[in-house]
């Protein structure tokens, strides 16, 4: 079984062809955006020199989603992100990048962990497969983000517990369902 903590080694061929070494099959520049947005981390090699091309691959993967379409960067983040290359030393942007997309991972986190505290099935058997499904299916409507909800909110009286529990049970059952009519 492949170490997930280690990133995923792609060798680029001279043919530009790009072997993954764990499955030992090629890849495509799509295969390599499927394994990130699984959570999976990736380099990109160079068989022959031996550079590390992963920059330059990622920001291809970028490239060619924004120009299908998949407008996630608005113009004016491009063109800050164009400015900062011509500040001396990059200027504070890769830093602000660094910290705000770990803030958000962060968060994505913390919103996983109090669905599962909150949720009152979480000790049935089998809960960590739908605990999976539903991960996967926050992060497809999500695009991988949170908006920052913590979950919970303030403690009511014992008829606003029931109640809110009730709707919890009602929305999971929902959820259960797009889920599994997914599958």
């Amino acid at each position: 079984m492949a170490d997930k903590d280690k990133p995923l080694l792609i060798k680029r061929y001279a043919s530009r062809r790009l072997y993954n070494t764990e499955t030992s099959d090629y890849v495509t520049l799509e295969d390599i955006a499927g394994f990130i947005r699984d959570g999976r981390e990736v380099q990109i090699i160079d068989l022959k020199s031996g550079d590390d091309l992963t920059r330059q691959y990622l920001l291809q993967i970028i490239a060619e989603h924004e120009s299908r379409g998949e407008n996630v960067l608005p113009v004016t983040v491009l063109n800050d992100l164009v400015r900062s290359y011509m500040v001396p030393g990059g200027g504070v942007m890769p830093q602000f990048l660094q910290t705000s997309f770990d803030m958000l991972r962060e968060s994505q986190s913390k919103m996983m962990e109090n669905m599962s505290a909150m949720n009152p099935i979480a000790q049935m058997p089998g809960f960590e497969a739908m605990k999976a499904q539903q991960e996967a299916f926050l992060k497809a409507m999500t695009g991988g983000f949170s908006g920052g909800w913590t979950g919970g909110g303030e403690e009511g009286d014992a008829n606003d517990g029931e109640e809110d529990l009730g709707s919890i049970k009602r929305q999971l059952a929902e959820l259960q369902e797009k889920l599994s009519k997914m599958s």
